[in-house]
């Protein structure tokens, strides 16, 4: 064998083994998601080379990379979209030229990113509004909130809120024609928690008249407390959204600390002054049956109280809408839950649908198997995923049926 060809053979397999990653039978396309989550892990490592170096922030790294799926608003024969600003918060506004026979329904469309990366303005992130407003000839509002590390909770919370409360005016719903009983608020990962927290904020109010029809939570992010749930565990190194990921994304929402990280990391964050709040996300209790599998449900290991006082944002509600009391969940709309099988955040979203039940509120929750974390964000090229696809369909067309 020449030297040429042993070289050659030698980085192919470097190559093979950097690319192969354990990906369970039940994916589809798994080659491609291999390839995929390679292209993401490649990207952390630089992220995480750049930091060192102290060059960069990692997520302003990661920003930087996801900046460069940034469409323009670009309007066609079907839709006028623009970018515009409601009470100073930049939105993207996405309103069908098709005839209406009535007032419009409306979705208000907040982004997932880890409260750190993304916007309305990438690219699966237009389209899929696109498609909402399309398909159920609605206005859709798309909101461009502030990210960390720059800004820290709760502005992003308040950004969105803002957006939320702006538009729910009688009069500026009738400026885009939309009518104030069929209004939905939506998102996605961190976009589902900030949903869910802002249909929290909304029921205690007063200033605010007109009221959700319905809230959608796509593979929501709602809890800070235990991050060792069972999805935790068997989803620690699945593609796209690892835990390791998934707990910076949680820190950095709070703080560039890295302390913080660490406990949580660890799951020894949450100071014993706070024990009162865990019956709240106690998946023991809160999980069906078949998601708990062979885990056994270990009490929770107390961090430093000092995390709890300088950083008090991840045990506020807000942040982490789980946390929220049961007599906070009576009165929220109509609830749609999608969770997904390979997901660290799958559990979440389970107890949430199992506390609001509990409170007597619909839910309709779809369990996707075989599906990873940001499922929806492989719907374009080069990265489209035909379950992505078919998800985003199904999305839609429940919220045409029931908005």
């Amino acid at each position: 064998m020449g030297t040429k060809t042993l070289c050659l053979l030698l980085a192919s397999l470097l190559v093979a083994y950097y690319v192969y990653t354990p990906v369970p039978e039940n994916i589809e396309e798994r080659w491609k998601l291999m390839l995929i989550n390679a292209g993401f892990r490649t990207i952390g490592h630089v992220a995480e080379l750049t930091e060192w170096l102290g060059l960069m922030h990692y997520m302003e790294v990661l920003m930087m990379i996801t900046s460069m799926e940034y469409t323009a608003p670009v309007s066609d024969e079907n839709m006028t979209v623009t970018d515009t600003k409601f009470n100073n918060v930049p939105v993207r506004l996405f309103i069908p030229k098709k005839q209406s026979s009535g007032l419009r329904r409306a979705v208000i469309y907040i982004h997932g990113g880890g409260w750190c990366v993304g916007g309305s303005a990438m690219e699966p992130y237009d389209l899929l509004s696109r498609w909402t407003a399309s398909k159920l000839n609605a206005v859709v509002v798309s909101v461009e909130y502030r990210l960390a590390p720059k800004y820290h909770f709760p502005v992003q919370f308040e950004d969105v809120y803002t957006v939320v409360k702006f538009f729910l005016q009688n009069s500026v719903l009738a400026q885009y024609g939309v009518d104030p009983h069929r209004i939905c608020v939506s998102g996605d990962s961190a976009g589902g928690n900030l949903a869910a927290a802002v249909a929290q904020k909304l029921l205690e109010d007063l200033e605010v008249k007109v009221k959700l029809k319905i809230q959608v939570l796509l593979y929501p992010a709602l809890q800070t407390l235990d991050l060792d749930s069972p999805s935790y565990r068997d989803n620690e190194n699945k593609p796209i959204l690892p835990r390791s990921l998934m707990v910076r994304f949680w820190s950095e929402y709070f703080t560039t600390d890295i302390s913080l990280k660490e406990a949580m990391a660890s799951n020894r964050h949450v100071p014993a002054e706070s024990s009162h709040l865990f019956r709240l996300v106690n998946w023991s209790n809160l999980l069906p049956e078949e998601f708990k599998k062979d885990h056994v449900y270990v009490g929770p290991k107390y961090g430093s109280s000092r995390f709890g006082k300088k950083y008090p944002g991840f045990l506020d509600p807000r942040a982490a809408p789980l946390l929220a009391d049961d007599t906070k969940l009576l009165g929220l709309p109509m609830t749609y839950v999608l969770t997904c099988q390979h997901d660290v955040l799958r559990d979440d979203g389970l107890m949430y649908v199992s506390r609001l039940r509990e409170a007597g509120i619909e839910v309709i929750h779809d369990h996707i198997e075989g599906a990873i974390h940001g499922v929806l964000m492989f719907i374009t090229s080069p990265t489209h995923l035909a379950l992505g696809h078919r998800v985003a369909n199904k999305y839609i067309e429940w919220l045409n049926m029931n908005l």
